[in-house]
């Protein structure tokens, strides 16, 4: 789970902004990937399930993102932050992006060695 702090550029909805950071951080990709066919990305997205807005913030909102397990390899700390916040701070409908928490699930953390 992740919470992220998001300033939408003027005119985006923060539905669609949430939207947009969760798709960008799992499957969403700008361009068109010959893999896309290979397997139901659908089982991998990345789903902004709760927007709240920044008090005393104007035009800023926290966005709850939950990531399927399946995503992220096992035993990866790279692997995941590569997910999560590895393409998504540069994503042109968004003005600012800021991870401000990350819950990382005892099933994943099982998955590490040391």
């Amino acid at each position: 789970l992740a919470a992220f702090r998001v300033t939408p550029q003027p005119g985006v909805p923060p539905e669609e902004a949430g939207a947009a950071v969760a798709a960008e951080s799992s499957t969403g990709t700008w361009t068109t990937v010959w893999t896309d066919g290979l397997t139901s990305l659908d089982r991998y997205k990345g789903r902004c399930y709760h927007i709240e807005p920044v008090p005393g913030e104007e035009d800023q909102f926290i966005a709850y993102v939950a990531y399927p397990l399946d995503l992220f390899e096992e035993g990866s700390v790279t692997n995941m932050f590569t997910s999560i916040v590895g393409n998504v701070f540069g994503f042109k409908a968004l003005r600012a992006l800021r991870l401000e928490d990350l819950r990382i699930p005892v099933a994943y953390t099982k998955t590490f060695q040391g």
